[in-house]
């Protein structure tokens, strides 16, 4: 058993998937923004020590509802800062991948960050043809028809236009605006959205596009995506670019020369925070020249030329009333805390998860205690501790149960992990009810009308006890029929709604089954890796024999890792386990992944070894992956290339030994098209 934190890695991703369909899916949030940047903080740690074990993702598969749209240039989402010291990390970090002076100074562009929904524009010959969100980052919602009903975005671009550009920006609400929303949806008895970013993400999403139209959405313009051909070498030339087309630039975008006008630009908009006609958390600073910008690339999920410093989070007091377990879909039992509702920067609370045994014992809350609630934003807080002073003799301390609250069973803790999990497995209502729940959701299934109440009550009548029971509930048509609040045609909707969910791409399907820490951008890998179901299935089998040609081929696709390799063994092995999948994909017309566009090094696996002398290591790798090579640490009979710089060491004579091709600085740059650029 491997010593290392793959089990709380893989909780930490559970729950960020979680809370990223509830944020970008459901427009309803179910955990405070500075929450949400704490456990991702917690996650660049672990990358950092081990970067097999942590994917990189972003956003959530877009909803239903509306057509997908795949996005020329992804979008991707930022790194934070919280305080100057990390801010003045990020820029040395910078400094150090571009092999610049660490007194050299880098000008940046500052923009106040707002809080709404990421939409992307395309234009063709200065023509506006399409309009999506962000949705998952890599496919967004298609919004086109309510995009174009919105005044403050151009159906034409004024002058001069390349031939295609994607414009990226926020949707929002100002502060007025937001108020006088919530009192027009009061006076029509409608319930009010919780924040702006909520209601603007609600108010686009309309599949009545007049509704849009009613809304007074605003926008701000800032980034590209795809462009055709050059608009500017810088970001705030760009800007100027935006504004001449007809968009929106915030006013108080700025210009700034260096790293001490960064740090006053961010304590004046914090001053300002509360006079400005919109809500921001934060400023976004963004290095100015272009070229280092492409020079940077993107690390992961964020680009390495940006980073959003957030400002402190607003904080209120409340009683803890009591604690609930919660079990997942994976047996984790999970602490939520219900606190007495309060106002916390405009937004009434209730509810926040404490997360596991260890962080509810660290912050040494008990019930009844008065206890600090952080907000950031959104709609459900984080608890930061108890305020010891106020605590009554009454207060209780939580005692974690030892037993899963929903069977009985069991519930466990491993010494490796920080999560307490039943073991009842799918016996326990709770997990089977819960993988169900998952297989039939938007980025799995997405089985319109098949949600978490409808499962239940389903498996409560017995109609569904496995997945593939699913796809045999027509022959139960009449009987869900006649079930109370059903009727002939929501029955019958039900079962199309099934069928037409027959045909399911592999990610999908992968994603689907609810593999522990096999998460959508981990399912995309698997498919990429494996093209079909029936090699992936006999991939998975014989992968689950220790040593085999398999198992280490698994472990060592780029992004997968050890860890992921034998959670997925370790399903595998269960009779039960691959009759479910059996039994589901029977039903099925699984798809194969799509094939992708090849860079001039896909499919190649290369290996860095010594210092290079006109780049970064982190640059050489970057432009490889780029170009769709593996980059690995370890030289062996299936590597490409070893490139070698100073000092090469021990790796340049195993390529030797192996007859492996190796390259020199020069060469590999020529080989990676840096022929002309600066080093």
């Amino acid at each position: 058993m491997s010593t290392r934190p793959e089990a709380e890695i893989a909780a930490l991703i559970a729950e960020m998937a979680q809370h990223d369909i509830a944020y970008h899916q459901n427009d309803a949030p179910t955990i405070s923004d500075a929450d949400y940047d704490a456990l991702r903080r917690r996650l660049n740690a672990f990358a950092a020590l081990y970067p097999d074990l942590v994917p990189q993702t972003v956003g959530a598969a877009p909803a239903s509802g509306f057509a997908k749209h795949q996005h020329l240039v992804p979008m991707l989402s930022l790194d934070n800062a919280f305080d100057e010291t990390e801010f003045a990390e990020f820029l040395t970090g910078a400094r150090r991948f571009l092999r610049l002076a660490e007194d050299q100074p880098l000008a940046m562009m500052g923009e106040p960050k707002i809080d709404g929904l990421s939409i992307s524009l395309t234009y063709e010959h200065g023509r506006l043809v399409k309009g999506a969100t962000r949705g998952d980052g890599g496919v967004g919602e298609d919004v086109t028809a309510n995009l174009r009903r919105l005044p403050a975005i151009p159906l034409r671009l004024k002058g001069d236009a390349p031939a295609r550009i994607e414009i990226r920006g926020e949707i929002f609400l100002t502060k007025a605006d937001f108020e006088q929303l919530n009192q027009a949806q009061e006076s029509a008895k409608q319930r009010p959205f919780a924040n702006p970013r909520n209601a603007a993400a609600g108010s686009l999403r309309q599949l009545d596009p007049s509704i849009t139209a009613q809304r007074p959405l605003s926008l701000f313009a800032y980034a590209m995506g795809d462009c055709s051909e050059p608009v500017a070498t810088s970001h705030h030339e760009y800007l100027d670019r935006l504004r001449a087309w007809g968009f929106e630039v915030n006013p108080r975008s700025t210009l700034l020369p260096d790293f001490a006008a960064a740090v006053r630009f961010q304590s004046d908009l914090a001053a300002e925070r509360a006079m400005l006609a919109y809500d921001i958390d934060g400023v976004v600073y963004k290095i100015d020249d272009l070229a280092l910008q492409n020079r940077l690339g993107f690390a992961g999920r964020a680009p390495r030329w940006a980073i959003a410093w957030k400002f402190p989070a607003e904080q209120a007091t409340s009683i803890l009333e009591r604690i609930e377990i919660q079990v997942g879909r994976t047996g984790a039992l999970t602490p939520v805390a219900h606190i007495a509702p309060v106002n916390v920067g405009g937004v009434l609370v209730s509810r926040a998860s404490l997360h596991n045994e260890d962080e509810l014992a660290r912050k040494n809350v008990m019930i009844g205690d008065t206890v600090i609630v952080q907000r950031a934003g959104d709609v459900i807080p984080q608890i930061l501790g108890p305020v010891l002073e106020k605590r009554p003799v009454t207060a209780k301390p939580f005692v974690f149960p030892t037993h899963c609250p929903i069977c009985g069973s069991l519930a466990l803790r491993t010494k490796d992990e920080v999560v307490r999990r039943c073991t009842g497995g799918l016996t326990c209502p709770a997990q089977a009810v819960e993988r169900l729940v998952h297989l039939t959701s938007r980025p799995a299934f997405d089985i319109e009308g098949f949600g978490e109440k409808t499962v239940q009550e389903f498996w409560d009548a017995g109609l569904i006890k496995a997945p593939a029971d699913i796809f045999h509930l027509a022959p139960h048509e009449s009987a869900i029929a006649a079930r109370e609040g059903w009727g002939p045609l929501s029955a019958r909707k039900l079962i199309e709604a099934i069928n037409q969910r027959r045909k399911i791409p592999l990610a999908r399907f992968i994603y689907a089954l609810g593999i522990r820490r096999i998460g959508e951008q981990i399912a995309k890998l698997l498919a990429k890796h494996y093209g079909s179901f029936a090699h992936w299935r006999a991939e998975m089998q014989a992968a689950t024999i220790i040593g085999s040609d398999a198992r280490f081929a698994l472990g060592n696709i780029m992004g997968i890792g050890p860890g992921i390799a034998e959670e997925l063994a370790d399903f595998f092995m269960e009779d039960h386990n691959r009759q479910s999948v059996d039994d589901l994909a029977a039903e099925l017309a699984i798809e194969d992944a799509p094939k992708i566009a090849e860079g001039t090094l896909s499919g190649k696996i290369i290996v860095f070894t010594g210092s290079l002398a006109t780049m970064s290591r982190p640059e050489a790798k970057a432009r490889a992956e780029a170009l769709g090579a593996r980059v690995t640490e370890s030289v062996s009979a299936k590597t490409n290339f070893v490139v070698l710089g100073a000092d090469a060491g021990s790796k340049a004579k195993r390529a030797a030994e192996l007859g492996v091709q190796t390259l020199s600085e020069t060469e590999w740059r020529s080989l990676a098209g840096f022929e002309g650029e600066e080093g």
